[in-house]
């Protein structure tokens, strides 16, 4: 179990993303995703209340009722960690004191539970004063409906403006970050965020761990899983700089007898402050190489293979 930053929450090492669920899983679907998710040992879900607006048809809130849903089916989430999010929803746009109290009340709705435990500022609101945003999650967490927020998506200026804030005004803090990090996309992280998270004990929860897909090696030309929901994004990795990265994480996971995917999990969770990549699936087959992630530790000369292979990429 890894805990998050200062928090109380010990989890899984892999969080399953919930983006898919409404989307490109429907609900049978999600259903054995998620079974199949937790009867491996996990027990942290990622979700958020806009999942999935994106979607024609859809109006936002669809991950949540579906893991609401199954959450009353199994009777009891005492054993689970949920996680939500709140800005993007068209009902509940942006980070005002009132539209998060709000967005929340509806949250917890959906998902069918008295307390959020891990609840995100999905994006920063510039428009938005920080000490409106930063007062209604306070209060958020001395109700009791969310035990803990974090912030995804935000500047390193702006988290540390948020910190100050908190702490000039005696708020709860923080205690993980969201950013989107992984062995195609490191700079913006390391350069920046890193940095600040382990100064101020922030959890590192990594969204795209997989590029879209890429970085599961199903990926290797523009034509490979064409007209699939994430070939579009994985496949503009499929340059002679990111095949060579797939190449280093088949080699180095053949030595662990890991996947490709498994490989690329573990260099993320090899990183200090990484507590747990979010990585989702849209078919239960595809759970055992993300559970997988528990049992496999890259030496240091395998970490230090993947970084420099991998140094080209913003």
């Amino acid at each position: 179990m890894a805990r998050i930053g200062l928090s109380e929450l010990d989890v899984f090492p892999l969080c399953l993303g919930g983006n898919v669920f409404g989307w490109t899983a429907d609900k049978a679907a999600s259903f054995d995703i998620l079974d199949a998710y937790a009867s491996g040992g996990g027990d942290f879900i990622d979700t958020a209340d806009s999942y999935s607006a994106f979607v024609p048809g859809n109006h936002g809130g669809e991950s949540e009722t579906i893991i609401g849903e199954w959450i009353a089916e199994r009777g009891s989430h005492d054993d689970l960690v949920i996680a939500t999010k709140v800005s993007r929803h068209p009902d509940f746009l942006g980070l005002k004191g009132a539209n998060i109290l709000a967005a929340a009340d509806a949250s917890l709705g959906r998902l069918g539970v008295e307390s959020i435990d891990l609840y995100w500022a999905h994006y920063d609101d510039p428009d938005t004063p920080l000490e409106e945003s930063a007062a209604a999650f306070d209060s958020l967490v001395k109700s009791g409906k969310v035990r803990y927020y974090a912030l995804s998506n935000f500047t390193a200026d702006r988290i540390q403006q948020w910190l100050d804030v908190a702490d000039a005004n005696g708020f709860a803090r923080p205690v993980a970050l969201q950013p989107h990090y992984n062995l195609v996309h490191r700079n913006d992280f390391e350069q920046t965020l890193a940095p600040l998270a382990s100064a101020n004990n922030l959890g590192v929860l990594p969204y795209y761990s997989l590029a879209s897909g890429f970085l599961t090696g199903k990926y290797r030309t523009a034509d490979d899983n064409a007209g699939t929901a994430r070939a579009k994004g994985a496949a503009r990795y499929a340059t002679p700089a990111g095949l060579a990265i797939i190449d280093a994480l088949e080699e180095i996971g053949q030595a662990h007898e890991a996947s490709i995917t498994t490989t690329a999990l573990a260099w993320l969770l090899a990183k200090p402050t990484v507590v747990a990549p979010i990585a989702s699936a849209s078919r239960p087959s595809q759970v055992p190489d993300l559970l997988a992630v528990d049992a496999v530790t890259l030496t240091p000369d395998e970490v230090a293979h993947l970084d420099a292979v991998s140094t080209w990429n913003g």
